[in-house]
């Protein structure tokens, strides 16, 4: 005999649990580990997952299908994002086409009949927005900030590249906004004993140089090339054999890329030309010498510093390259009339082995430095020196010229609201010294025009008699950032035809001065006042999206919102009864057994339905049992177990929770009782699908009402203001993450 709650079959054996092996491997214990949790998913998919999965689809199947309906998709709510696509498609892409366009050379260059001027675009402080220009900013707006500001350099760019198409550009210098803060892999990094960084930045220093090193300047010169070297590069793509020659030129530094002075590191300095080029060169563009000197370096050895420390090392190649300029201008003017001749660019000897004493000198090839002397025009990145006070004249966005006493014909002098301040700081000093402007203008000669940069802002000044005369425009920052609210670039048309045998220009006899170069100066658009329409746009549509919620219920309109039972859903399946939610009853007995507790003889239902009982408190003659106001003639109660006469059988067929059928409700015997129910009203209960509640429903542009009587009045008055309320966030929130979706996709493009 088997013992008590033995069992004849095979013994159960639990599955093993997993217990950490102390003796494993680290390795074998995270193996165990990732194998437990992939049987875990395994069997959640098997056992829910797919389910879940599968009702997930079918929902999104059944409120796409919905969605995708000719009502929905011509809406009032899809007319305004219709429209938000061109504003956004005119605020992002179009306006920078149309304010470039402006700008074409053909629109302000006066040359004569038939000339062919070399076209030069001059871009000054892009300044690359980095973790140093905003350094107390969280997270999220920095790359905000990098992401907004690359995209407004990058379409000014490309459609200064497509449209306006120059022969050359160059770059006035702060390429970056932190270049000199980025430490390098070679070489001391360490801030000069003179020159420590402010108290606003100490706190950034460790951060600063743990995080942000080579190789992210590297990243910083990719992107830099990303946004300026692509386009120019696809903007030369396809032109042909009659492509005219074309320069792009972006070594000119600025303080924000070295430093200033001799605050400067040498070994940042030495990675900033690498890659991009040596800071003082010589360039013929356009039969005119572009000469570009490295004038942050200059200023080291003017300042106060150069007298107790030896700062030659950042001062000396300059100083070098200014001391044989005249020469090394002469063999490039030289080399480039033997291009345009056609002509080997240079010297070359003869392949061949010779004996040391039969080696002739006379007959090797020497470079011609007898070339004639062409207009020269001077690059730099700070702006020569001129007295505190002097005007920029009237292109200066941030404050226009004093208004002239009457009569006065010359600009008012001084005007420091509308000149560039003469004053200096860490790492920056607004304008050159005196002495070092001089010198400058000096030894590169011939100077015929000069171009800066720095201040962010347009300035045309005409310098004293000790620098020349030379007449300078500081040029606008290309940056959207940069404290101008439009910035822009400027354009140069160079027209000096030559006599390629001689190196004359071919100038009229009559007209021995006339001007070789014309400027424009081109606007971009105000970035700012683009979101400023961006958000009246938004209070505008807010507003309209308001007034037609209310007009929604009062008016009969159409509603946008799908109603939330009979849009499918997680509370209903796609072939679900519309406008009853299955979570909540609807009906409810308000008696447990008729046959237990059966109403008196001849009491009506209408005792329980309607709210004064005295008066249907009439015995029902004929034992009908109908319901006043039911909307029809026929009896709807419950029987007793025995039906009496065939006014009862729908009641016997109801059991216990049915209702008695829509019959004529007489019976034989009177006996026929009306069973009371309470209908419960449910939010969302709808006559044809497009319900919003015990306030009526939405048939063929009507909305029905239903029973005046009772607590219709407050079901209605409160589904009302539900109805604006669902109406105003479903159109709302459709408009919204449309849009922002369209932007983001603009934001990612460029």
């Amino acid at each position: 005999m088997a013992r008590p709650y033995s069992s004849n079959k095979s013994s159960f054996s639990y599955p093993p649990r997993y217990y950490p092996d102390h003796s494993a491997s680290l390795f074998d214990d995270f193996r165990a580990l990732l194998v437990r949790v992939f049987h875990a998913l395994v069997r959640f998919w098997r056992e829910r997952g797919r389910r879940i999965a599968y009702g997930t689809l079918l929902s999104s199947v059944y409120r796409l299908r919905l969605n995708l309906a000719y009502n929905r998709l011509v809406s009032f709510s899809h007319l305004l994002v219709a429209l938000w696509v061109v504003v956004l498609l005119w605020g992002e892409r179009w306006v920078f086409h149309s304010k470039v366009e402006s700008c074409h050379w053909s629109n302000w260059e006066h040359w004569p009949e038939g000339a062919q001027p070399h076209r030069v675009a001059l871009v000054a402080d892009p300044q690359l927005i980095d973790p140093h220009s905003y350094p107390g900013r969280p997270w999220p707006l920095n790359p905000l900030t990098m992401l907004v500001t690359d995209n407004y350099l990058r379409r000014s760019y490309s459609q200064l590249q497509s449209q306006l198409d120059p022969d050359s550009v160059f770059f006035l210098g702060d390429l970056f906004d932190g270049g000199r803060e980025w430490k390098t892999a070679h070489g001391d990094f360490k801030d000069p004993e003179w020159g420590p960084h402010p108290k606003g930045e100490q706190k950034y220093l460790k951060k600063w140089h743990k995080t942000y090193g080579e190789f992210y300047w590297l990243q910083e010169y990719a992107r830099f090339g990303d946004i300026f070297f692509d386009p120019w590069v696809k903007s030369g793509r396809g032109k042909g054999a009659e492509q005219k020659r074309r320069k792009m030129v972006a070594s000119l530094p600025g303080n924000h890329d070295l430093g200033f002075g001799d605050q400067i590191k040498l070994p940042v300095r030495n990675r900033f030309e690498t890659y991009f080029g040596e800071g003082n060169r010589i360039d013929v563009v356009g039969n005119h010498t572009f000469v570009s000197v490295d004038t942050v370096s200059l200023s080291a050895g003017s300042s106060d510093q150069a007298k107790r420390h030896d700062l030659r090392e950042i001062y000396e190649p300059v100083q070098n390259f200014l001391g044989d300029l005249k020469k090394e201008k002469q063999k490039a003017v030289s080399r480039e009339l033997r291009l345009l001749r056609g002509e080997i660019t240079e010297s070359q000897f003869k392949h061949g082995i010779e004996e040391l004493d039969k080696v002739k000198s006379d007959d090797k090839p020497t470079a011609d430095i007898s070339a004639p002397e062409l207009p020269t025009i001077l690059l730099t990145h700070v702006p020569l020196h001129r007295p505190p006070g002097t005007p920029c004249g009237p292109l200066r966005e941030k404050y226009p010229p004093a208004k002239r006493p009457n009569g006065q014909t010359t600009p008012v002098f001084p005007d420091h609201r509308n000149a560039i301040s003469v004053s200096a700081g860490y790492q920056y000093q607004n304008v050159l010294n005196e002495k070092d402007s001089e010198n400058l203008v000096e030894k590169v000669g011939n100077v015929v025009h000069a171009f800066s940069g720095d201040d962010h802002d347009y300035c045309f000044v005409t310098h004293s008699d000790a620098q020349a005369n030379v007449p300078e425009i500081t040029v606008k920052s290309l940056s959207m950032a940069m404290g101008v609210s439009k910035p822009g670039f400027l354009l140069v048309s160079l027209h000096n035809p030559l006599d390629l045998t001689t190196g004359k220009p071919l100038t009229a006899s009559n007209q021995p001065s006339q001007p070789t170069l014309q400027t424009h100066l081109c606007l971009l658009p105000s970035q700012l006042s683009t979101y400023l329409r961006y958000v009246t746009l938004a209070l505008v549509c807010i507003a309209i999206l308001a007034v037609r919620a209310v007009l929604v219920p009062l008016l009969g309109l159409r509603p946008f919102a799908l109603d939330p039972v009979a849009s499918g859903g997680m509370t209903a399946a796609p072939g679900a009864r519309r406008g009853r939610s299955a979570l909540l009853p609807v009906f409810k007995a308000k008696v447990e057994d008729y046959d237990e507790y059966a109403l008196p003889r001849g009491f009506s239902a209408s005792h329980f339905l309607n709210g004064n009982g005295s008066a249907n408190a009439a015995r029902d003659r004929s034992g009908s049992g109908s319901v006043p106001g039911s909307g029809s003639g026929s009896g709807m109660g419950h029987g007793r177990r025995k039906s009496h006469g065939k006014g009862s059988s729908a009641a016997a067929a109801g059991g216990k929770w049915g209702w008695a059928g829509a019959g004529s409700g007489s019976g034989s015997g009177g006996r026929a009782r009306a069973a009371p129910r309470i209908e419960i009203p449910s939010e969302g209960e709808e006559e044809d699908g497009y319900g919003y509640g015990g306030g009526g429903g939405y048939n063929g542009g009507k909305w029905k009402a239903r029973a005046k009587g009772g607590r219709g009045g407050g079901l209605q008055s409160r589904s009302v203001v539900g109805v604006m309320l669902r109406e105003f966030w479903t159109t709302v929130w459709r408009v919204v993450w449309m849009v922002v979706g369209f932007f983001g996709w603009l934001a990612w493009k460029g």
